[in-house]
């Protein structure tokens, strides 16, 4: 991955952050990189992986994969790819990703 790669990455990841924080997570941050087990891109939020993306090409399979994997090394719950939306800077506005196995028990606990 090159350095604008990284700094795109980077920049969807602070954006990201910043909006978690101002909807009541104020413990969400970065993740930092290069620790021997990969367990998503942010942190600060207990039982949840969440894994950041900015890319041209989706790859959903790939990242749901990776999504699941992480949630298993982090003993997590459950979690969710955020996907940059083109022509838009507002996360608020951005994909969430999982399975539906995943979002229907997330329904299922919000009793709905």
């Amino acid at each position: 991955m090159g350095a604008a790669s990284r700094r795109k990455g980077a920049s969807h990841e602070n954006a990201v952050v910043s909006w978690l924080r101002s909807r009541g997570r104020p413990h969400v941050e970065r993740r930092i990189a290069g620790t021997n087990s990969d367990r998503g891109d942010l942190t600060g939020w207990p039982g949840v992986v969440i894994e950041a993306k900015n890319c041209k090409t989706f790859d959903l399979a790939g990242w749901i994969d990776q999504l699941e994997n992480e949630i298993q090394e982090a003993s997590a719950d459950t979690g969710a790819v955020i996907v940059k939306r083109r022509g838009t800077t507002d996360p608020g506005a951005y994909y969430a990703v999982m399975t539906a196995e995943r979002w229907e028990t997330l329904m299922t606990e919000a009793g709905r």
